[in-house]
């Protein structure tokens, strides 16, 4: 009797501790039950894979755009590598698929990201184009800093652009840099001093020599004229 009566209370220990170890809501480990190779089950205690850091991730500085080359990373995929000669051609596909002039796109580009496709901005654009969500959405860019979604959304954007303001490349920019319903309540460039130094940006990097800008594309309405006045004086305008 004192024998069976001590295994059965070792029994009931046993019970209880290796409940307790399953109950224990604050337990840092997890129990496994594993069968081995002569067919035992074993409970073998684990420690929880550790959660992972996901605004670690969304943190991660952006690489800066040099000369040549540069690199991305999107968030979910192995590095994609693309020099200015990639971007290059992405830019004619989408320029000749939209019909836009090159030249036009890669001075947005440079005006916008300075070809950095990881550029982000406090305004949550984001991409060579800095296209933000709803825009990317809206023309079929899942991920703003994949360079090829990026460029042809933004293309198709600004061919949109041009489209809703008859080929008025003033307001186009202005639009594409405040928003179309800026430029529809102000019936023009709104006041906004950033979008006003933006088209300018934008048009000194299209209009300049060597930019590449298609013959005709374009009549640049800031340009400045050399006139002489009756009395011989020489005159500089704009109109």
């Amino acid at each position: 009797m004192t024998k069976r009566t001590a295994i059965s209370g070792g029994i009931s220990l046993v019970t209880l501790l290796f409940c307790a170890a399953f109950s224990a809501p604050h337990s840092s480990a997890q129990i496994s039950a594993l069968t081995n190779q002569d067919g035992r089950r074993l409970f073998v205690n684990t420690d929880p894979p550790a959660p992972a850091k996901l605004s670690a991730v969304r943190k991660r500085p952006a690489t800066i755009y040099m000369n040549a080359e540069a690199s991305f990373a999107g968030y979910s995929r192995p590095a994609v590598n693309i020099d200015r000669d990639g971007a290059e051609k992405l830019v004619r596909e989408a320029a000749e698929r939209h019909r836009v002039d090159p030249a036009l796109v890669r001075a947005v580009i440079e005006t916008e990201s300075n070809w950095n496709p990881r550029a982000f901005s406090r305004k949550g654009a984001g991409g060579l184009m800095q296209l933000i969500p709803s825009t990317a959405q809206r023309f079929g860019a899942n991920d703003v800093f994949s360079p090829q979604q990026n460029i042809d959304a933004g293309v198709h954007y600004l061919r949109t652009l041009l489209e809703r303001y008859n080929g008025n490349l003033d307001l186009a920019l202005a639009a594409y840099n405040a928003g179309e319903g800026a430029v529809d309540r102000a019936h023009g460039i709104p006041s906004f001093r950033e979008t006003r130094d933006y088209v300018q940006k934008v048009q000194n990097a299209y209009f300049r020599p060597g930019s590449g800008r298609l013959d005709g594309a374009f009549v640049n309405t800031r340009a400045i004229h050399k006139d002489a006045d009756e009395n011989g004086r020489i005159i500089f305008r704009n109109d």
